[in-house]
Formats: C-alpha cells, structure tokens, sequence
C-alpha cells in the first residue's frame, strides 16, 4: 500500500463516494496480481453493475479495495453475498494509477473512508485487513428519502416495518458473514443525526472487520514474479477459477430479498442518489 500523499487522488475519491458504486480493475504487474477497485454509494443497480463488471472476468480469490459512504441495505447485502461467493479479499483504500516507463501501475494509499453499509461490505471478504489511516464508521439504518433531517421527517407504521425488517436481515448477513454482535450494537446505537462512529482499532478486531494485520495476505504477490523454489501459493490459474458463478453462488442470489423498498445507510451528503425500488 502506498503512504500518505496524493492529495489530489483523496480529493477525487471524496467527488467518487458521493456517485454510484464503480468497478474498475487495477493492474500492479509484475509484482502483484492487481484488485478490483470499489468506489461509491450502494444502489439498486449496485449489484448489476458488478455483475456485468464480472463477466468474462476470473475474479474468484480477487482482493476488493473499497471508499465508499454506504448505501441501500438490500442492495449492499446482495453485494456483499456475490463477493463471499467469489472468495474475495476486501480492504479500505483508495486505488492511484502511475503511469511509469513500464506502463500504468497500481497503488492503494490507506486515507479512505468505509461508512455506513461499505462497513458490511468490508465484512464480506474471507480475508480483511484495515490500515491504519482508514477510517471505518457506522450508524444506524434509515429510511434513505429521510435522512438528511431524520427527527423533523414523518414515519408510517410501513416505514418502521422496513426498517425493522431490513435490520432482521443485516442481522442475519452480519452473522453469516463471520462479524459479531458487537458491530450490529455499535452500528445501530448511533442515531442518523449524530456524527458516525469510528471504530477503533480494539473494535475492528472485536466486531471481527478485521483477520488480519499483514497488507500481503489482501494485496497478494503474484506467484510468476517468486523464485519457483520459493513459491508458496497456488499458480494464478488455480486461485482464479475459471468457472462462472458457482452453485453456491447461485443459491445465495436465489435466497436475496427481492423486496420493492429498502433502507438505507448512507452519509447524509445533500443531493444524494436516492435508492431506486429494486427490480
């Protein structure tokens, strides 16, 4: 990962985290293996777009770099489900280009934000690690169209019934995912008009976001640029199946809520994409 600097990258990311999520496939070569770059709000087409991203791609085992404000619960959840299902890596960084004499070459400088659902997201990778310049915080759930002035709104019986409902699910997700109660408790004490909690780095192992402490086992090396004698991973056609989606993969998409309204956990950010009803 790259240190500090770049500010005009960090100024730019900030312009991204305010537009919907987008995928792009960054190449470190020759020493590295690249990763996905996962910049932006959670939509309804959130998960769509990846999908289309993923095709024709072997993304099994591939590392997820993530800056994002959050997003539409449903829609991060069926995300994050897709990622597990791939065997993705995920960390929190901000992904810089440099083109050199050798071509473009990737770096990740750790000042990124994961807030709000990118925290779930976070937690979908089999692996994750969080440097430390990364900033992971978290409230609660909210009706999306309400959360700029969240005490002032009106709420139906039917608005609190999402919210509860989609907090049953985030429950159930962040469980089957690996996390812990103690992210839902932190997470959902946190009221939209207060300022997002961030969590330390004593919470980030408690609420197990983080599994590990060493940047190499999310932003591998790639095995062609290691010594034969001293390799130790599997060949780079092994650790991408070349396989589409799985069966398991298939029964998780099948399992996703297909719900015409969802809440939200987004940054309040004023002009905001507002979470379109799922399809």
């Amino acid at each position: 990962m790259a240190g500090n600097g770049s500010r005009a990258h960090a100024g730019g990311s900030l312009e991204e985290r305010k537009q919907p999520m987008k995928f792009s496939w960054v190449a470190c070569e020759p020493n590295c293996r690249g990763w996905i770059s996962a910049v932006g709000i959670v939509t309804a087409n959130s998960p769509k777009d990846f999908d289309e991203f993923a095709r024709g791609r072997q993304l099994a085992g591939a590392t997820i770099v993530l800056d994002s404000s959050g997003g539409s619960v449903n829609d991060s959840i069926a995300l994050g489900r897709r990622w597990r299902a791939l065997g993705a890596l995920t960390t929190v960084g901000t992904s810089i280009r440099t083109l050199t004499g050798q071509g473009e070459r990737g770096s990740v400088a750790p000042e990124a934000y994961c807030e709000s659902m990118c925290v779930f997201l976070l937690l979908s990778g089999k692996t994750r690690y969080v440097p430390d310049g990364a900033h992971i915080r978290v409230h609660q759930i909210w009706m999306g169209d309400r959360a700029e002035d969240a005490r002032a709104a009106s709420y139906t019986a039917q608005d609190l019934m999402i919210v509860e409902r989609d907090i049953g699910r985030l429950a159930k997700y962040t469980f089957d995912m690996g996390g812990t109660g103690d992210l839902l408790s932190l997470a959902l004490s946190v009221p939209p008009w207060e300022e997002l909690y961030q969590l330390n780095r004593d919470e980030l192992r408690l609420t197990n976001l983080v599994t590990t402490d060493a940047v190499a086992e999310v932003l591998l090396p790639d095995p062609r640029a290691i010594p034969v004698a001293g390799r130790t991973v599997k060949p780079v056609q092994d650790r991408f199946a070349s396989e589409t989606v799985s069966a398991e993969t298939t029964q998780l998409q099948a399992a996703s809520p297909k719900s015409t309204k969802t809440a939200e956990a987004t940054v309040p950010t004023g002009g905001v994409v507002v979470a379109v009803p799922a399809q």
